[in-house]
C-alpha cells in the first residue's frame, strides 16, 4: 500500500480480472492457472477476461483464444456465464456496504464510495478493512484494487495504476508529477476520437493536458464536459445532471454457423424481443430502430488489425412500445441488408431509441381515433399479456415466432461496462455457481 497525505473524499473499487477471477473463486481448480473466459466455445471467439497468470505471461484481453493457446499453451478456457456474475456482484456489494456506503455502481467490478473526513483520515485503514471483509465471504482469488482521491477520476486512476490488489491514496499535491506518465489513451473517456482532438490542439502528453486552461478544454471537447474533466483532472469535484436513458439495445457476436441471412436474421429478431422487454419495463416510447452488422475482425499481435467492414440501417414509426410495431421495422431493415449487404456479418446489433415518456407524447386527435391507433393498443396489450405469462411461467413460455438457441446463450443478457443485466433479463435456466462451461478446443 502507499501512503499519502491527502484527505480524500472518493474511493474508487475495481476487481482485478473480474470475469476470470470469479470463475476462479467459483472452481478452485481453476486457481493459479491461466484462465481465459470467452463469449463462445470457439477457437476463433476473443477473450473477454484473462485471469492475472495470463495477463503475467503476456496475454490481454480480446485475443483469440487459438492465439492466446499458442502462446499459453496449458491455458484453460470457459465459457462466460453473466448472470453467474451478476449474482457474484449483488453478493460483493452487500460485503462492501458493511464497511462503507455505495454511492454509485460504475459497472460490475466497479464502485464509487462517498468519504467522510473521519473515513477520509483513515483511507488506508478502510480499504484494509474492505479487503479483509471480502477476504473472509470470498475466496483469496477475487482481489480488487482500491484508489482514493479528492475526485471520483483521480481515484479511479489512483486504483488502475495499483493493480493487482493495490491500496493507494493520491495526493492532488503530488500532481502533475505523479501521472506524467501516463498516455493520454489510458485516461477514462478519452478514445480514439478525442485523442485526434487532442492532438489537433497540440496536446500530446499528461503535462500538456493538465496545462490547459478551462476554455481551451471546452473548445477541444466541443462541450462543458471538457471543464468538468478537467476540474475532476485537477481534484474538484465537477457536479453532473443525472442522465437520461438514450437508448435499449443488445449486440451478438456471432459464430460461423450463424452468419448465413436466416441465421442473422433470428438473432436480431431475438435481441430486439430482448430490448423491448427491457423498455417496456421503464415509461418510455421508442420511435427509432438502428440495426447495425459488422464483418469479423481478426485481431493479432503479430499483424496489423484488419479493418472491419459494417453496415448500419435506421427507421422511424410512432412512439411504440409493442413487439408488433417493432417487428415491423425490424422486418424492414432485415429486408433493406438482404439487399445491400456484401459481407458475412461477425456481428448484429439491435437498437431502440428516441425514446419518450408517455406523457411527454403530442397526441394527434384524429390519429387516437382510426383504426392504427386502435391497433396499436391492442399490440401492446398483447405485449404485456406475453410479459406477464413469461414472468409467472418462465422466459420461454412463448414467443412471436419460432426461434433457434443462438449459440452460448444469454441473449439480452450480456453485461456491458454502465449495464448490469436484471434477473429478468436471462432467458435460460439460471447457471449453478459451480458449474464451469469448460471449452472444447
Amino acid at each position: 500500500m502507499v501512503q499519502n497525505t491527502c484527505l480524500p473524499e472518493r474511493l474508487y473499487l475495481d476487481f482485478d480480472s473480474f470475469f476470470a477471477s470469479a470463475e476462479q473463486h467459483f472452481n478452485p481448480f481453476l486457481r493459479g492457472k491461466p484462465v481465459g473466459v470467452v463469449a463462445l466455445d470457439s477457437a476463433h471467439t476473443g477473450c473477454i477476461a484473462v485471469s492475472r497468470e495470463a495477463k503475467i505471461r503476456g496475454l490481454k484481453t480480446n485475443m483469440p483464444g487459438r492465439e492466446a493457446r499458442a502462446i499459453i499453451p496449458d491455458m484453460v478456457f470457459v465459457v462466460a456465464r453473466p448472470d453467474v456474475y451478476v449474482r457474484l456482484h449483488k453478493r460483493i456489494l452487500r460485503v462492501i456496504e458493511t464497511v462503507v456506503p455505495i454511492q454509485h455502481v460504475r459497472s460490475i467490478d466497479e464502485v464509487v464510495c462517498e468519504l467522510l473526513p473521519s473515513e477520509g483520515r483513515q483511507g488506508l485503514v478502510l480499504a484494509q478493512r474492505i479487503k479483509d471483509a471480502l477476504s473472509q465471504n470470498f475466496s483469496p482469488v477475487l482481489t480488487c484494487s482500491i484508489g482514493m482521491a479528492a475526485t471520483e477520476l483521480l481515484a479511479k486512476l489512483a486504483a488502475e495504476r495499483h493493480k493487482p490488489n493495490g491500496a493507494v491514496l493520491l495526493d492532488t499535491s503530488t500532481l502533475p508529477a505523479y501521472l506524467a506518465d501516463l498516455k493520454l489513451g489510458k485516461l477514462p473517456g478519452i478514445g480514439a476520437g478525442m485523442l485526434v482532438r487532442l492532438n489537433a490542439a497540440g496536446v500530446r502528453d499528461f503535462e500538456g493536458l493538465w496545462a490547459l486552461a478551462p476554455k481551451q478544454a471546452r473548445a477541444i471537447w466541443g462541450s462543458v464536459e471538457g471543464e468538468r474533466f478537467l476540474q475532476e483532472l485537477h481534484g474538484t469535484h465537477a457536479p453532473r445532471d443525472q442522465t437520461q436513458k438514450r437508448m435499449f439495445g443488445h449486440s451478438r457476436v456471432l459464430p460461423r454457423e450463424w452468419r448465413s441471412p436466416d441465421k442473422v436474421e433470428d438473432c436480431a429478431r431475438q435481441l430486439l424481443a430482448s430490448a423491448a422487454r427491457r423498455l417496456r419495463r421503464t415509461d418510455l416510447r421508442a420511435s427509432k430502430l438502428t440495426l447495425a452488422m459488422r464483418s469479423q475482425r481478426i485481431r493479432s499481435t503479430r499483424e496489423k488489425n484488419t479493418q472491419a467492414q459494417s453496415w448500419i440501417w435506421e427507421g422511424q414509426f410512432q412512439p411504440s412500445r409493442d413487439d408488433h410495431n417493432f417487428g415491423r421495422a425490424l422486418s424492414k431493415g432485415l429486408g433493406v441488408a438482404r439487399a445491400q449487404m456484401r459481407f458475412a456479418p461477425g456481428s448484429v446489433s439491435v437498437m431502440l431509441h428516441g425514446l419518450e415518456a408517455k406523457g411527454d407524447i403530442t397526441g394527434d386527435l384524429f390519429a387516437a381515433l382510426s383504426s392504427d391507433a386502435q391497433d396499436q393498443a391492442r399490440w401492446e396489450n398483447v405485449s404485456n399479456m406475453m410479459d406477464e405469462l413469461r414472468s409467472r411461467f418462465g422466459s420461454k413460455a412463448l414467443s412471436l415466432g419460432k426461434h433457434e438457441k443462438v449459440p452460448g446463450g444469454f441473449v439480452g443478457g450480456k453485461i456491458a461496462f454502465g449495464r448490469i443485466p436484471e434477473a429478468e433479463d436471462f432467458e435460460d435456466a439460471p447457471s449453478e455457481d459451480g458449474d464451469t462451461h469448460f471449452c472444447s478446443f
